[in-house]
């Protein structure tokens, strides 16, 4: 079977400093072939695949590429033998156009012959099955065409070995069905293909084989067609779990924020959100779809008074006042003031929602230092949370001094979102809070969350996920391009619903006006 094999890790391990990365973890790749690797956040997944793309090097261990042994010290090496890894963040230039993207960085003659460039890239993609215009600039992508010039770009530079970190998760199940027939293809053209996901569904569908892996050591590997979600869910938290997603009906539901004819643009004068109107109400869960770049971080972070807006309202209705109060125009710290009982879970965990350099304790108290000085001569409160949280979401860290900068991505999510839910809020706003997480957890998450609406908490959830927003949310209000495409009953909306109205605006979706 070596003959066969694309990758082969023999023994592979990877420490830094008393934390096991990876301890002892041997997998193969074959050649033609799709490979789903899958495991909890702090698995070592990520830390695996850095190896091969060079980024890390093994503490001990072996990499045979194509039945040879190799040293992969760079991501030089790794180009060389043939190994091209698509990261969820694209390594692109905005202001270059695809073409010049794809031969960035190569060797060769100092004027590039442009003409030959778009030539072959033409071929790739008439031999796969992509669709791209090699002139097009970054900037002017959509978030699939980036990816799409990702994948070229390793395949123009000669790759046989492919690896691509959470590929659907901002992707439409068009824009996704479309990336798996592509797959296939380059699969069926002899490739090795590895796949770093969390969503089960695809793994089943897309994949040949599955490998595991649990705190940082070697599960096994399973056949996909022999594999269901929840078999593959055992082998990664080693115990029976429960998939369903809990959906009580809404209870008390009465308006909390309503908003009227709300319009932004961003600092170039583009306009983000255009005539918005939107009711989140209490006791209910209202989920959030769209690609990349539609608005939706712009709208919550308008609730949250981290935006300015052009034009509109945003008033907040208290559960217990008919006084509803005007939140534009207003600081964050004005609007608690206000007694505005307003938690946000924002997309950038490390820029907006925690200070990197601080620990998890620390962290907590940033939600009542103004409270005064007493606050920081009595830590108990913060700590105690912050144990609170390390226990009941499994929070992966040495202790809870550790700055939460240095915790895995996953990690770094369970803090804020336990923080911000601890904060008793009366409207609860999260933005991908999920992403990065392993099942499990994702579970704990949407159990937290299905709590707060329970308790009449007002929650709204940007989701990239269309199978967890039809089975979590009550409404899912669909963005395109920074309008609203429509509002649906998410019991009886479907997949291919959502994704034509995230792709273009559909009258025929909307469920009566948008602000009901």
């Amino acid at each position: 079977m070596t003959g066969t094999n694309a990758i082969e890790l023999k023994s592979i391990t990877k420490t830094f400093g008393s934390v096991v990365a990876n301890k002892d973890v041997s997998l193969s790749v074959r050649k033609g072939e799709i490979l789903s690797l899958l495991g909890e956040n702090g698995s070592g997944k990520t830390t695996l695949m850095n190896m091969l793309s060079g980024i890390y090097y093994p503490d001990s261990g072996e990499i045979y590429i194509n039945g040879e042994k190799v040293d992969i010290r760079s991501p030089k090496d790794s180009f060389d033998l043939g190994i091209g890894m698509i990261h969820q963040h694209f390594k692109l230039v905005d202001l270059f156009t695809a073409a010049e993207n794809i031969v960035l960085g190569m060797k060769g003659k100092t004027k590039v012959d442009m003409k030959a460039v778009v030539e072959k890239i033409n071929g790739l993609c008439e031999k796969y099955g992509f669709e791209l215009d090699p002139y097009k600039k970054i900037y002017n992508m959509s978030v699939s065409e980036k990816q799409t010039v990702e994948i070229i770009k390793t395949l123009y530079r000669g790759a046989n070995i492919l690896i691509l970190d959470e590929p659907t998760a901002v992707l439409t199940p068009q824009e996704t069905r479309t990336l798996f027939k592509i797959l296939k293809k380059m699969r069926e053209d002899g490739k090795a293909i590895i796949i770093i996901t969390h969503k089960l569904m695809e793994v089943l569908e897309l994949s040949d084989r599955v490998s595991v892996l649990r705190k940082g050591e070697y599960v096994g590997t399973v056949n996909t067609n022999e594999a269901t979600e929840l078999s593959l869910t055992e082998m990664m938290v080693g115990e029976k779990v429960t998939l369903d997603i809990e959906r009580p009906e809404p209870v008390d539901v009465n308006p909390r924020i309503i908003i009227k004819d709300v319009s932004c643009s961003d600092k170039n004068g583009i306009k983000v959100l255009d005539n918005i109107n939107l009711t989140v109400n209490s006791g209910e869960i209202l989920g959030i779809a769209g690609i990349a770049g539609s608005g939706q971080k712009e709208l919550l972070e308008i609730v949250a008074g981290l935006q300015s807006v052009d034009s509109g309202s945003v008033t907040y209705c208290p559960p217990d006042s008919d006084k509803c109060q005007e939140l534009i125009g207003k600081s964050p710290l004005q609007i608690r003031n206000l007694g505005v009982a307003l938690s946000f879970v924002p997309e950038d965990r490390l820029g907006m929602g925690l200070v990197g350099s601080m620990g998890m304790t620390g962290n907590m108290m940033l939600r009542s230092y103004r409270s005064g000085t007493k606050f920081f001569t009595d830590r108990k409160s913060p700590k105690k949370l912050s144990e609170d949280i390390v226990k009941q979401l499994g929070v992966v860290t040495p202790d809870i001094s550790t700055p939460v900068r240095r915790l895995s991505g996953g990690n770094v999510q369970k803090v804020l979102i336990g923080r911000e839910i601890a904060a008793s809020p009366t409207v609860l706003m999260t933005a991908y809070a999920v992403r990065g997480l392993d099942i499990n957890t994702s579970y704990t998450i949407y159990h937290l969350l299905n709590e707060q609406k329970k308790k009449g908490v007002a929650v709204v959830y940007v989701g990239e996920d269309l199978d967890v927003l039809l089975a979590l949310c009550d409404k899912i209000m669909v963005l395109c391009s920074g309008r609203i495409s429509g509002i649906v009953d998410a019991r009886s909306a479907t997949k291919e619903q959502l994704g034509l109205m995230m792709t273009k605006h559909s009258e025929e979706t909307e469920v009566g006006d948008n602000d009901k």
